[in-house]
C-alpha cells in the first residue's frame, strides 16, 4: 500500500509538528524571512498611498488621481529625471534678488544615472525610479538583518528589520527618491566597519559619497573609530597595518566626501555653489542667509517658536533639550547592545545634522539614516509589546504621508 504524506502525518504526530506552520517558519531561511517582512510591508504601503493617491487633487506635478507610478515621482524625484535628461547646469540659476535658485546640483547622480539606464532598456522613468528604489530597499533589509545579527539575537534581529520595513518615513523606499540606495551603502558601511574589513569600504563610500550626502559623517564615525581601537588596544589589540588601513579610509571618506562640492565648484566656477544651492531650500524659512555651522537648529528652533506663537526662547531651548537627550540615548543599555560602532555612526550623524541642517518637513526623512536604532527598539520580546510597535508605526506612516507627501493648494511642507 501506498503512504501518502498526509497519511504518513496523521499516523506520526511528531511528523505533524515538524510541519506546523510555526516550525516551517523556524525553518525559513533569514533572507527569505526578510524578504518576506519587505515586500509584506510594501504591498500596506501600496495600499496607503493609493488611498491618497485616489483623493489627491491636479498639482504641479500629476493630474487628479494620480497612478501608483506618477504618484510615487511627486516632489523631489523630478530633479532626478531633470539630471538624466539635461544633466547639471553649468551656470548656477539665480533668483531675482541674485542668490542661488535651487537647482540640480543639491542633488547626486548615481541614483538618477541607474534610473536612467533601466529607462534607457524600455522601462518607463516612473517605474524605473520605484524599481531601483523598492530593490535597494530590499538590499538595505538584508544588510540590516547581517549588521543586527552581529548584536541580537535572531528573533529580535528579524524584529529589527520588520520595524525598519515599515517605519514612518519607509514609503520613500517605493518612490522614486535616492534615500533607499542610501540606506543600503550605509548598511554595508557599517557592517564592513563592525567586520573590520577597512579595504572594502573604499568602493562602498565611493559610491555613497555621488548618492546621497553623508559621506564626512562616515568620515567622522571613521576617525572616532581609529581612536577608540587606539584607546582600546590593549584588550582589542589594533595592529600596525589596521592602523594604517583605518587611517586611509578615514582619509577617503574626507576626500570623497568634499568631492561633489568640489565638483561643483570646478564646473560653475562657484567656490560656494553646493553649499548655496543647498540653503536655496531653506530660504522660504528665514529668507537668504551665510551658512553658520551648529546654528540652523537654533534658528530653526526659534523660527518654529514663532510661527506657533511662542517667545524665541521656548524654541532654542526645546533644541538643546533635543540634543542633552539625543546625547543620553545613546547610552542607554539597548543602543549600547548595538555595539560601538555603530554608535559613533549615529553620534557623527547626529553631529553632521546639528551642524548643516534646517530643521523643517523634511526633518523625517533627512533622519532615516539613523535606522540601526531600529535595533535598540527590537529589544523587548513581549508579543503585545512588538505588535503595538508595529501598529504605531503604520499609524506613523499614514501620518507622514498625508502630512509630508499628499499636496494640497500651495504646500509648504515637502517630504
Amino acid at each position: 500500500m501506498v503512504t501518502t504524506p498526509t497519511v504518513a502525518r496523521e499516523r506520526d504526530p511528531l511528523r505533524a509538528h515538524r510541519w506546523s506552520p510555526r516550525v516551517r517558519w523556524r525553518l525559513t531561511p533569514w533572507w527569505a524571512k526578510v524578504t518576506l517582512a519587505y515586500f509584506a510591508a510594501r504591498a500596506v504601503t501600496t495600499i496607503l498611498v493609493l488611498a491618497l493617491a485616489s483623493v489627491q487633487g491636479a498639482n504641479p506635478w500629476t493630474q487628479a488621481r494620480p497612478g501608483y507610478f506618477e504618484y510615487a515621482n511627486m516632489w523631489d524625484a523630478r530633479w532626478y529625471q531633470i539630471i538624466w535628461l539635461a544633466g547639471y547646469p553649468s551656470e548656477l540659476p539665480l533668483t531675482d534678488t541674485g542668490h542661488v535658485a535651487e537647482n540640480a546640483w543639491a542633488f547626486l547622480p548615481v541614483f538618477a544615472t541607474m534610473s536612467g539606464a533601466l529607462s534607457w532598456l524600455g522601462l518607463p522613468w516612473n517605474a524605473a525610479s520605484v524599481t531601483v528604489a523598492v530593490l535597494a530597499g530590499l538590499g538595505a533589509a538584508l544588510v540590516l538583518h547581517r549588521l543586527m545579527s552581529r548584536f541580537l539575537e535572531p528573533d529580535r534581529a528579524l524584529f529589527a528589520v520588520v520595524l525598519f520595513c515599515v517605519a514612518p518615513v519607509s514609503p520613500i523606499m517605493q518612490f522614486g527618491y535616492a534615500e533607499s540606495l542610501g540606506f543600503l551603502l550605509l548598511a554595508l558601511a557599517l557592517l564592513l566597519l563592525v567586520d573590520r574589513r577597512y579595504g572594502w569600504l573604499v568602493p562602498v563610500i565611493a559610491v555613497w559619497a555621488f548618492t546621497r550626502p553623508g559621506a564626512l559623517a562616515f568620515a567622522l564615525t571613521l576617525g572616532l573609530h581609529w581612536a577608540w581601537r587606539w584607546w582600546t588596544r590593549a584588550r582589542d589589540p589594533f595592529s600596525a597595518r589596521e592602523r594604517v588601513a583605518a587611517a586611509s579610509v578615514t582619509l577617503f571618506a574626507v576626500v570623497a566626501g568634499f568631492a561633489w562640492p568640489a565638483i561643483v565648484w570646478a564646473v560653475t566656477g562657484e567656490v560656494h555653489g553646493y553649499t548655496e544651492t543647498e540653503l536655496a531650500w531653506r530660504s522660504a524659512y528665514i529668507g537668504y542667509v551665510e551658512l553658520v555651522p551648529f546654528t540652523a537648529w537654533f534658528q530653526g528652533g526659534a523660527w518654529w517658536a514663532d510661527w506657533t506663537g511662542l517667545p524665541a526662547w521656548t524654541g532654542i531651548t526645546a533644541v538643546a533639550v533635543f540634543v542633552v537627550g539625543f546625547a543620553a540615548l545613546l547610552f542607554t543599555p539597548a543602543v549600547r547592545r548595538l555595539g560601538v560602532d555603530v554608535r559613533l555612526w549615529l553620534a557623527s550623524y547626529g553631529a553632521y545634522l546639528l551642524a548643516v541642517f534646517f530643521p523643517q518637513s523634511s526633518t523625517f526623512r533627512i533622519v532615516g539614516p539613523m535606522f540601526p536604532l531600529v535595533g535598540a527598539l527590537a529589544v523587548p520580546r513581549a508579543a503585545w509589546y512588538r505588535w503595538s510597535l508595529v501598529a504605531l508605526f503604520l499609524v506613523l506612516q499614514a501620518g507622514w504621508l498625508l502630512l509630508a507627501w499628499g499636496i494640497d493648494g500651495r504646500d509648504w511642507t515637502p517630504p
